[in-house]
């Protein structure tokens, strides 16, 4: 029996190095998704749209987490200090990670650096919208509006989002002077609109877009978006400077595992790819987008730099 036992533990002695180097079994626990912002908005919905796809195909809960606050800076400085396993992630977005490290002059995180970027989920585009009952109908007369009695109130979803940085280039591409109203989060902004108790408001298609309370007066695509083929954008209305879509994508802290950030690639895409959750994005206004982890990465530094030089133009700053 001892000599049995003793040869027992001679392949283990041997495998142990290999064990050691081996990385453990990828997700072993529920993941969390962190929305860093309230629950309801666009960025809520994308989480449990593609977290509940993947939470079929690799085994595990993901439980979508809304962590808001500071234009969803608070979230996301959550999870690049969080232990680089793989087990936690953030809906890295426009607001918190492309146009607010140059709006907050004390960012707690570096978004490229701090972050591994996996993949690109969606791009949305906003628009310009009020109550239905308003008096203004279209562009050319919410900038009528505007100029005849300038402070004319416009809601985003908080400081340093994209709809305040959208704003800030209507301001300026109109000649008008707006109030920038911001709420923590599109949710109460969007019934203080559908109340009355706000003028104005920019937020996503996905957001606005099929409400009966609102009267969309332009969008920010290219070119027109086809469920909604009259509403007209920005740009045939004479302000190229807003085509600008909102963007959303899955990031992990900095340091997690190379093989998981490439698993979570590739079924974040094979979970685009399906016909459920495309034709889920398409009917809100939404493109799907399929990038790898370099690709998304190098987008993301993109945008830094491309809000950077809007911001500075417009003289955005928070706190």
């Amino acid at each position: 029996m001892r000599r049995r036992h003793l040869l027992t533990l001679i392949p283990g002695a041997i495998a142990t190095p290999s064990l050691a180097q081996a990385q453990p079994a990828w997700p072993s626990r529920p993941v969390r998704m962190v929305v860093p912002f309230p629950p309801g908005g666009t960025t809520d919905f994308i989480a449990r749209l593609v977290g509940q796809r993947l939470a079929v195909v690799l085994g595990q809960s993901f439980v979508v987490e809304n962590r808001a606050g500071a234009g969803g800076t608070v979230g996301s400085d959550h999870v690049a200090k969080s232990p680089p396993d793989g087990h936690t992630l953030i809906v890295s977005n426009i607001a918190s990670f492309g146009v607010g490290p140059s709006v907050y002059p004390a960012m707690p995180y570096d978004s490229v650096r701090d972050f591994a970027h996996v993949a690109l989920l969606a791009e949305i585009p906003s628009v310009l919208a009020v109550n239905v009952a308003s008096p203004i109908r279209d562009l050319a007369q919410f900038i009528e509006a505007a100029k005849a009695r300038p402070g004319l109130a416009v809601g985003s979803p908080g400081n340093g989002t994209s709809s305040h940085a959208k704003q800030a280039i209507l301001q300026r591409s109109a000649g008008i002077e707006t109030t920038h109203v911001p709420y923590r989060g599109s949710g109460p902004m969007m019934n203080d609109v559908a109340g009355g108790a706000l003028e104005s408001m920019i937020t996503t298609l996905v957001e606005a877009g099929r409400n009966e309370r609102f009267r969309l007066l332009a969008v920010t695509a290219e070119a027109r978006v086809p469920g909604w083929p009259d509403l007209p954008t920005f740009k045939e209305l004479g302000h190229p400077d807003l085509v600008a879509s909102t963007w959303f994508g899955l990031s992990a802290a900095a340091g997690t595992p190379a093989p998981i950030v490439a698993r979570l690639n590739a079924e974040v895409l094979a979970a685009l790819a399906t016909p459920e959750i495309t034709a889920r994005l398409v009917e809100t206004g939404a493109t799907p987008r399929r990038m790898t982890a370099p690709e998304y990465s190098d987008f993301v530094a993109a945008e830094v730099r491309r809000w950077a030089a809007v911001v500075q133009a417009a003289g955005i700053r928070v706190g």
